[in-house]
């Protein structure tokens, strides 16, 4: 095995946890995987697949000899998770987390492990779908995606560089901010369109024909409801713990369907045509960038 660490730990076994399994794996930089969940079912099909190589439903057991523990629940099962394993960590154990927001994990870290902060970085990587469970993980889903990594003014620089090192060695890029500005950025571009998706859903699925207007719903529909399909305990976790930004940028978006609806009640055809051509040319331009990137 190539310069990595031996025990690895992923409480939560999914697409996140699991591919960051997956992929140190198959780049020789962890020795064993530990898999921890609440589903016994979950588990179990984790190691089949050789998305781990031991499973625990005790994460105080398996977190005792681990060298580095990725926490890859819902954002508002952490606290309470790094609670219970304080006890029983190592002083040189890793505690890091692939949650969508920051702030708040930063708070559970200082309430919850006050004596391992040296050893904590808070991560992010912006990757993954809709899709759930431990059949979801893959190999190769962090190639040429961004990891954010929020480290405390605490955390040991030995630490931030063998975490560094770990997603470097699954194909990712890294980059540094502090929690408040990963929050903003990712309630405008990630935070806020899961929202939009899940309401829209409800919108058609509470109209009086919406078994009507779903029959004829096609491609469209398919692409702006996609992440509808993610996981509602994720996101409403997600929407608790970022409520701060997520609620401007809510008001952004009311102040843009405001806009939007005087220009169609007064037949604004001019102002209708640039506000979308605006918009085409930002997609395209952000499209072609993100292609370059991922190829």
């Amino acid at each position: 095995m190539r310069q990595g660490i031996q025990t690895l730990v992923v409480i939560g076994v999914g697409l996140i946890g699991g591919s960051f399994a997956l992929s140190l794996k198959r780049a020789g930089r962890v020795a064993r995987v530990i898999g921890v969940d609440r589903s016994a079912e979950n588990l179990q099909r984790a190691r089949e697949l050789g998305v781990v190589d031991d499973i625990s439903h005790d994460a105080c057991q398996a977190v005792r000899d681990a060298d580095l523990v990725l926490l890859a629940t819902p954002v508002g099962q952490m606290g309470p998770i790094c609670k219970a394993i304080a006890p029983f960590l190592s002083p040189h154990t890793l505690i890091s987390d692939v949650g969508s927001t920051k702030g708040d994990v930063v708070e559970a870290l200082r309430s919850s492990l006050p004596g391992q902060l040296t050893r904590c970085v808070p991560a992010h990587p912006i990757a993954g779908s809709e899709l759930s469970g431990a059949t979801a993980a893959q190999y190769g889903l962090y190639e040429n995606r961004n990891v954010v990594l929020t480290p405390l003014p605490e955390t040991d620089a030995d630490a931030i560089e063998c975490l560094t090192g770990l997603w470097q060695s699954c194909g990712a890029t890294i980059h540094c901010l502090t929690p408040a500005e990963h929050d903003h950025v990712f309630a405008a571009v990630s935070h806020l369109p899961h929202l939009l998706a899940f309401s829209y859903v409800n919108t058609v699925a509470d109209k009086a024909d919406a078994e009507r207007c779903l029959a004829f719903a096609s491609t469209g529909f398919r692409d702006f409801t996609r992440i509808a399909g993610s996981s509602p305990e994720m996101w409403r976790d997600v929407c608790l713990a970022n409520r701060t930004a997520l609620l401007a940028e809510l008001a952004d978006y009311r102040a843009e369907l405001d806009r939007l609806i005087s220009l169609v009640e007064s037949g604004d055809a001019r102002s209708l045509t640039e506000r979308f051509d605006r918009a085409r040319l930002v997609r395209s331009a952000w499209h072609q960038r993100f292609q370059r990137k991922i190829t």
